[in-house]
């Protein structure tokens, strides 16, 4: 869809799912200061930051370009702490979203038809579903988790 996409994470343990999943660039956090590479990079004019915690927003705040904007879909205990010269004289917004909207699900799922990323999803029998939710609710689900009965067939509705 025309974006340069960098996924940022710590360690190099996910560098391989992020190139999969059509990444331009992968960001080691725990090797290098991710808000100066994404500003050698030219800076960010999105960061969704899909895990839960302020100092992740922080670590990344000033990587955005003038006019980004720093989208938080994690919840989590800790305060977002940014200053307000980052905020002001950086001329940088912050967001939250909990699931997005409807044209923004659509749009996820556009992109990934045209990028032929197939949804990755982690299936469980049924009778393992108090597990599967329990492993959910501990932020331990990498991916969309979904209930399968005896004959494999998905049912219902997606966890996560």
């Amino acid at each position: 869809m025309g974006f340069e996409v960098a996924a940022i994470a710590r360690g190099t343990g996910t560098a391989e799912l992020a190139k999969k999943l059509r990444a331009h660039h992968y960001i080691d956090s725990a090797a290098t200061d991710p808000a100066v590479a994404l500003q050698a990079l030219g800076g960010a004019k999105v960061i969704l930051i899909t895990a839960s915690g302020g100092k992740t927003i922080a670590a990344t705040f000033k990587g955005l370009r003038p006019g980004g904007v720093s989208i938080d879909l994690g919840v989590g205990p800790e305060p977002i702490e940014i200053t307000s010269t980052d905020l002001i004289f950086g001329e940088r917004k912050v967001a939250g979203s909990l699931t997005g909207n409807p044209a923004a699900g659509d749009t996820t799922l556009r992109f990934s038809a045209l990028a032929g990323i197939s949804a990755m999803i982690e299936t469980v029998p049924l009778q393992e579903a108090a597990a599967a939710y329990a492993k959910m609710m501990a932020g331990k689900a990498r991916f969309r988790m979904m209930l399968v009965i005896n004959n494999g067939a998905a049912q219902g509705t997606t966890m996560k």
